[in-house]
């Protein structure tokens, strides 16, 4: 029996909706940002990452909610969204001025990293059309009460946009609550998006309200600390399978404190390079630890996308299965194999992640 009381599919249009910002990802390849000549271009955002490994990796139905400028590069990531087979429906369109004076489209460097030299990105985010969203502009009740989702996830990198976005999420998870949506929040702590509209200080106070709606709350040991207050001494960000025993205390305060989560999850990565990490997850659920299989030397290609792949094969094990072990197994698995690919989101197929699970080795597949 699963510990989550999850709407039936054929009550809901839709198996998850996500709300978040798509940036465009422009990818210098093995070199970097700093000296490129030419870009790959990806899509990419927290939320939407989540929403789009559940349509391409685990075949269910989903959409996003966001905003764009209306101009040839909103158009550009509006045709990677469907590409990638997410549901276009609740997006928003602004009218653009010509230059990005008043609203514009963001735009995400990324460059990959190697061994010893860490993978770094460069956001140019400011004044978009998603920070601009505010309460008020999105017709939850339709999204929710008439169309009807099974899960809603969003996450800290769009609450931290901007003054509103905090309003509009609110906004969200209550309505989804009402409705009998299961809400998932990734923590996703980033201290420069923060840094302009208050710091620290505010993220705490945005997030600890917003938490008081959610049912499954995701993030590393740096989330729980700077997002919601809970210290714990002997965690670091190279957290490792010897240290999950302090990860867990952690977790046990912030269940006293907010008893409404049903369940928590989080990775556990150890970082030998750029190109080599220790990985691995825990969840808990009905008071209960569940610890997926720890992959040491686990090779990387791109590593950004890792969580949020994590995240929606925790959500498709929940949906699918019910069981927390199942859960954080196809999470862990999922993120996994997302590392071995550029770009944002996920190239994997279920038929790969429940090989992995399986204990399937990398040997040529003919």
């Amino acid at each position: 029996m699963s510990v989550l009381e999850i709407k039936s599919a054929d009550e809901c249009r839709h198996d998850l909706v996500a709300l978040g910002e798509i940036m465009l990802r422009l990818d210098p390849g093995e070199g970097r940002v700093r000296t490129a000549r030419q870009f790959d271009a990806w899509e990419g955002g927290g939320e939407y990452n989540v929403a789009r490994g559940l349509r391409r990796c685990f075949g269910l139905r989903t959409a996003v909610v966001s905003a764009f400028a209306d101009n040839e590069v909103g158009r550009l990531v509006e045709d990677f969204i469907l590409q990638g087979g997410v549901g276009v429906d609740y997006l928003q369109w602004r009218d653009y001025d010509g230059i990005g004076r008043t609203v514009r489209n963001g735009l995400n460097f990324t460059e990959r990293g190697f061994g010893i030299r860490g993978a770094k990105g460069v956001p140019d985010r400011g004044n978009t059309a998603a920070a601009q969203l505010k309460k008020g502009d999105i017709d939850w009740q339709k999204i929710f009460g008439e169309d009807g989702a099974r899960w809603f996830h969003t996450g800290g990198i769009f609450a931290a946009l901007s003054d509103t976005t905090p309003e509009v999420v609110i906004e969200a998870v209550q309505a989804a609550k009402q409705h009998g949506t299961i809400v998932s929040y990734d923590l996703n702590y980033r201290p420069s998006l923060w840094e302009g509209i208050g710091g620290h200080a505010k993220a705490q106070e945005v997030n600890r309200e917003i938490a008081k709606h959610v049912d499954v709350m995701i993030g590393n040991e740096e989330d729980f600390t700077a997002c919601l207050g809970f210290e714990v001494e002997g965690v670091d960000e190279n957290i490792s399978s010897i240290e999950v025993g302090a990860f867990k205390k952690m977790i046990g305060a912030a269940v006293e404190a907010f008893p409404n989560f049903k369940a928590t999850a989080t990775t556990l990565r150890a970082v030998q390079s750029a190109t080599v990490n220790d990985w691995g997850a825990v969840c808990w659920a009905d008071g209960e630890f569940f610890e997926a299989t720890n992959r040491e030397g686990l090779e990387i290609l791109d590593r950004v996308g890792g969580g949020d792949s994590f995240a929606s094969g925790l959500i498709y094990g929940f949906l699918a299965t019910g069981d927390p072990q199942q859960a954080v197994e196809y999470g862990a698995a999922h993120g996994a194999l997302a590392m071995t690919t550029p770009g944002d989101t996920s190239m994997a197929t279920l038929a790969e992640v429940e090989r992995l699970m399986s204990g399937g080795s990398a040997r040529v597949q003919r």
